[in-house]
C-alpha cells in the first residue's frame, strides 16, 4: 500500500507511520529548541522554520536509524541538530547570495539586515552545537567536521576556481562541502545512534556524499523550471549573482569548445546586467530551452544511481527499500 511519508511514495506502512509520528515529534522539538527569552531573537530564530520546508535532513536520519532501533537515545537529538544545522546555514547563504525571497516568503536579511540574519544563523549553529554536546563527543566531532566543510563550501564558492582549476572539479566539490557534507552526517548519525548493524554507519555517510550531489545537481534543474510561487525562490537568483551552477558551466564550456550563436547569446548574458527583471527572466527562459538541462537532469540521475548502489551494501528490507523511494523522490522532483 502507498505509505503516507510526506513526498515519499510505496514504501512499507508500517515504516511510513513510525517516520511520520516521529516526524511531528522532531516538529515540535525544533520549535522548542530555539526557544528564548530574547524578544528579537524569539522571531528571527524561527522565521526560517515557520516557513516550512521539506525537513529532508531529519527525515534522513530516520530512515538511517530505522536500520536499527529508530527510537534509541540520541536519534531524535541528530535529526534536530541536522535541520537546525541546515538553517543556520540558509540565513547564511541568503545573505551571501543577495536572496529576496526563502521558502515563499521573504528572507531573513530582506525583512532585518545582513547583521541579524547573520547573527541569527550563529544563534541555531550555537543551539545545534549545544545538541551535539548532549549526544556525545563522537557527534561533536563529526557536527564540527561538516560546519567546516559548510563554511569551505560556501567560501570556495564565493572565491572561484583557481586558475588552472576544472571548473567541473570545483563546482562538485563545492556541493559536496555545501549540501552533501550535512545529508552524510545526517545519514551516519542516524545509523550509529541506533545501534544499525556494523558498518551501517559508513555506508550511510557515504550515501549521503552521493545523493546530497545528486539532490543539488536536482535542484540546478528545478531552480530554472519552477516558478517562485512552487519554489519559493526566485528562479534563476544564483544567475543574478554570477554563482556558478552546472546548467551555466555546460554552457560556456560549449560555448568556448564549439560556439554557436545560441551559446554564445547566453553567455553574454551571463555577464551582462541581470538587475532587471525582465534581462533575468529572458535568461532563464533561454536556459530552459538548452541541452544543458537535460544533460544536468541526466548527471542528476546516474549520481542518484551510484548512490543507491551504495544502499545495497546494506541489508535487505523495509528500511533499505524506503531510502531507495527517498532517493528516487530527492532527485525525481519536479515544478
Amino acid at each position: 500500500m502507498p505509505s503516507t511519508l510526506p513526498g515519499v511514495p510505496d514504501i512499507d506502512e508500517d515504516l511510513a507511520t513510525r517516520i511520520v509520528e516521529r516526524l511531528g515529534t522532531i516538529e515540535d522539538r525544533l520549535r522548542a529548541s530555539v526557544s528564548t527569552s530574547d524578544d528579537m531573537v524569539r522571531w528571527t530564530g524561527r522565521h526560517l522554520m515557520d516557513a516550512g520546508g521539506k525537513r529532508v535532513r531529519p527525515m534522513l536520519v530516520l530512515l538511517a536509524a530505522s536500520l536499527g532501533d529508530i527510537d534509541a537515545d540520541g536519534v531524535q537529538d541528530a535529526a534536530v541538530l541536522v535541520e537546525l544545522t541546515h538553517l543556520a546555514s540558509l540565513y547564511h547563504d541568503d545573505v551571501m547570495d543577495s536572496a529576496p525571497t526563502r521558502r515563499g516568503t521573504d528572507s531573513a536579511h530582506a525583512l532585518w539586515g545582513n547583521n541579524v540574519a547573520i547573527l541569527t544563523g550563529d544563534f541555531l549553529f550555537a543551539r545545534a552545537s549545544g545538541l551535539s554536546a548532549r549526544i556525545g563527543t563522537d557527534a561533536v566531532r563529526e557536527h564540527s567536521e561538516t560546519f567546516e566543510r559548510l563554511c569551505l563550501g560556501q567560501l570556495h564558492e564565493t572565491v572561484g576556481p583557481k586558475p588552472g582549476d576544472d571548473p567541473f572539479a570545483h563546482y562538485i566539490s563545492v556541493l559536496s562541502d555545501k549540501t552533501a557534507s550535512l545529508l552524510a552526517l545526517a545519514g551516519s548519525l542516524g545509523a550509529s545512534l541506533s545501534g544499525a548493524p556494523q558498518g551501517s554507519a559508513d555506508v550511510m555517510r557515504r550515501y549521503g556524499e552521493k545523493v546530497g550531489v545528486a539532490f543539488q545537481l536536482a535542484d540546478d534543474v528545478l531552480d530554472l523550471e519552477s516558478d517562485a510561487a512552487t519554489s519559493g525562490k526566485t528562479p534563476g537568483i544564483d544567475l543574478r549573482e554570477g554563482v556558478p551552477t552546472m546548467p551555466t558551466l555546460l554552457v560556456r564550456r560549449r560555448a568556448q569548445d564549439h560556439p554557436d550563436s545560441h551559446s554564445l547569446d547566453i553567455v553574454e548574458r551571463l555577464d551582462g546586467d541581470l538587475s532587471s527583471s525582465a534581462a533575468l527572466d529572458e535568461l532563464v527562459d533561454l536556459l530552459r530551452e538548452d541541452p544543458a538541462l537535460e544533460e544536468t537532469r541526466g548527471l542528476a540521475s546516474r549520481t542518484a544511481e551510484e548512490a543507491m548502489e551504495i544502499l545495497s551494501e546494506l541489508p535487505a528490507g523495509a528500511a533499505r527499500d524506503a531510502l531507495k523511494a527517498f532517493t528516487a523522490t530527492l532527485v525525481g522532483r519536479s515544478r
